[in-house]
């Protein structure tokens, strides 16, 4: 089958073979793959140290039909079912069930979970926990709700439980990318005052058009949040640059809750914290992964009702994933690209 492998330091199209379903797994046969930020700063191992010599195969947003059953999936998924895969690339190859943090539903701290990796393929093995039954109302474009959109509402819930309640503002630092749209679209639809921040005048009227009811510049965020709506009661950052963290810090104001869920490089370092600051500030400040396969099930009946629309910018066939990668790294495009297989 064909597949999207690095290898070394380059993204190559080549053919490997085909898996076979093992124990609770589903072969699913991919009709079409998301692309992720993430996928970039894995081609360019941003993230980690790994030998330059290991193969690793990319993606991890897919819909697709269930081709073949591994011994135990009949009690999951049935053969010909269309499913989209619910954790991103956390925890969505496998979790235990049974720890502390997976009974308190956060597979993607437990200590076994592992990682999927590899939907930019024709086709993949995977845990049939980890699906989700897709709706005839849900098509394909809306691939990217594995993992950005997952993400994303996941994030959003997290305010409820800190008392960020519906009718305060939230600040959503880097609003027009994959991750943005899907936020700026859900908190709204939560009832929250939505601030979208990104840069540049065409991603600022994208995130407009996306339902925001302010949309700026990243260089007139923060004077603007604090002076004209007395800083934002939550912050919610998804860019990828530690610029953007620094920034939804600077737009809290008092008992603010900071969310960060984009992932810079590592080369990037970290941020400055003055303690003073955030005990001045009473702030909350945590991190917020991927959801679960009950908020998929959730976020799937919610874009069903056509509450949430993916927007793609750019649809590619799998040959061309270097390219789409390097124009995602550049930001050539607001919202999602996908590959068709």
């Amino acid at each position: 089958m064909r597949a999207a492998i690095l290898s070394g330091d380059k993204l190559v199209i080549k053919d490997v073979p085909k898996p076979a379903p093992r124990y609770e797994e589903a072969l699913i046969k991919l009709t079409v793959a998301g692309v992720c930020h993430s996928d970039v700063h894995i081609v360019k191992r941003d993230w980690w140290k790994m030998p330059s010599t290991a193969e690793i195969p990319i993606g991890h947003e897919g819909i697709g039909i269930v081709e073949e059953l591994g011994p135990g999936a009949e009690r999951f998924v049935q053969k010909g079912d269309r499913v989209i895969l619910g954790l991103g690339g956390f925890a969505g190859a496998y979790w235990c069930g049974a720890c502390e943090y997976c009974l308190n539903g956060r597979p993607r701290l437990c200590r076994l979970q592992r990682p999927l990796s590899g939907t930019y393929a024709e086709y993949i093995s995977v845990w049939a926990k980890a699906l989700v039954k897709l709706p005839d109302q849900v098509n394909d474009n809306e691939v990217p709700l594995a993992c950005g959109g997952l993400t994303t509402y996941s994030a959003i819930k997290k305010l409820f439980k800190y008392g960020v309640t519906p009718g305060k503002t939230v600040a959503i630092v880097g609003a027009a990318g994959g991750l943005g749209h899907y936020a700026t679209q859900i908190a709204k639809l939560f009832g929250y005052v939505v601030v979208g921040v990104d840069i540049g005048r065409e991603r600022l009227e994208f995130v407009k058009s996306m339902g925001a009811d302010y949309a700026l510049d990243a260089s007139e965020a923060a004077q603007f949040v604090r002076d004209k709506l007395g800083g934002a009661h939550a912050s919610i950052v998804l860019s990828p640059r530690v610029a953007g963290f620094e920034l939804g810090l600077a737009l809290l104001r008092r008992s603010g809750v900071f969310i960060g869920v984009g992932m810079p490089a590592a080369s990037e370092g970290g941020i400055t914290l003055m303690p003073l600051d955030i005990l001045n500030r009473d702030l909350l400040i945590m991190s917020s992964g991927a959801g679960t396969v009950d908020e998929m099930t959730e976020l799937v009946q919610i874009a069903a009702a056509g509450k949430i629309k993916s927007h793609i910018a750019k649809v590619a066939p799998l040959e061309q994933a270097p390219e789409i990668l390097e124009e995602l790294e550049q930001g050539k495009y607001t919202g999602r690209a996908i590959l068709k297989i």
